[in-house]
């Protein structure tokens, strides 16, 4: 039995390419995160205080949404258009922007524990929210949302909006992105790529599993996609986006960690059809 040689040759420089592409996207990536720098520091307003709970174990959680002109505002959204989000099968094709701060522990007019979440939102959209309830609530729901998925919480949607109250704790700087990215953002037919978009099945994986973590795996599953040149992938210190075109797959996840965003290496197996990526954890 005899071998095509130009067959394995032409294996193997479709394998270079591969590893080629994979190498350029992750540097490409980095090279922007290093010219342009982005995050900066700002003290937001105080706005709201929201008091729940946390579950199972019924917890105090107080979510301070601030407002800063710092943050992006928003493309416009009519009270009609809120109304078929909300009620559309994936509502998550709409984004608003916002800066989730880390958790501080305080203390509630009880002198109880309790812990507190800071969410900065743009101002003049806050003032908006401020004026018509249906988007208070959407806003306070996007902003449990977004605590969850950044902490792997779980919060109750029975909370209340303190009267008396726009902050619990003290008002601190926290550090925002500076790189513009649609967050609220009406997709057109043509562009409606989130919407239609399948949310793949993923795993995270910390090595090592005991003790310090010093790399966070994740490994997503990409059935049907043909290679990576069909994936987009924003690797960012405490978040993953993966976008299989056209119109496959859409994840877009926090996780509890600071990465090395520059050291990222990101590997796609064609007959497996899962993408892994593999990010160094920043030592605490």
């Amino acid at each position: 039995m005899t071998t095509d040689s130009s067959l394995l040759n032409s294996e193997l420089d479709l394998e270079q390419q591969e590893e080629l592409y994979q190498q350029l996207l992750l540097q490409t990536v980095g090279k922007m995160q290093t010219e342009n720098p982005d995050s900066k520091v700002i003290r937001p307003q105080p706005g709201m205080c929201v008091k729940t709970v946390s579950e199972p174990g019924k917890q105090k959680v107080f979510v301070n949404i601030c407002q800063s002109n710092s943050v992006p505002l928003p493309p416009e959204l009519s009270r009609e258009e809120l109304v078929e989000l909300l009620q559309s099968e994936d509502p998550s094709g709409f984004r608003v922007p916002m800066s989730l701060g880390e958790p501080h522990a305080e203390v509630d007019n009880n002198s109880q524990g309790c812990t507190a979440y800071d969410v900065v939102i743009n101002q003049e959209f806050f003032q908006k929210c401020q004026m018509d309830p249906l988007f208070q609530q959407f806003v306070i729901l996007v902003s449990l949302e977004g605590l969850e998925n950044k902490y792997n919480l779980e919060l109750s949607r029975d909370w209340k909006v303190l009267k008396n109250r726009k902050f619990l704790g003290s008002v601190s700087e926290q550090n925002i992105r500076t790189k513009s990215r649609p967050v609220i953002q009406e997709l057109q037919p043509q562009e409606s790529s989130t919407v239609t978009a399948k949310r793949p099945e993923f795993t995270l994986l910390v090595e090592p599993p005991a003790g310090d973590p010093e790399y966070l795996i994740a490994e997503i599953n990409l059935p049907g996609v043909p290679s990576s040149r069909s994936l987009v992938l924003d690797v960012g210190e405490d978040r993953l986006v993966v976008t299989a075109r056209p119109s496959l797959f859409h994840l877009d996840i926090f996780h509890p960690f600071i990465i090395h965003q520059e050291n990222s290496v990101a590997q796609y197996n064609n007959s497996t059809q899962i993408l892994t990526v593999t990010m160094p954890v920043v030592s605490s």
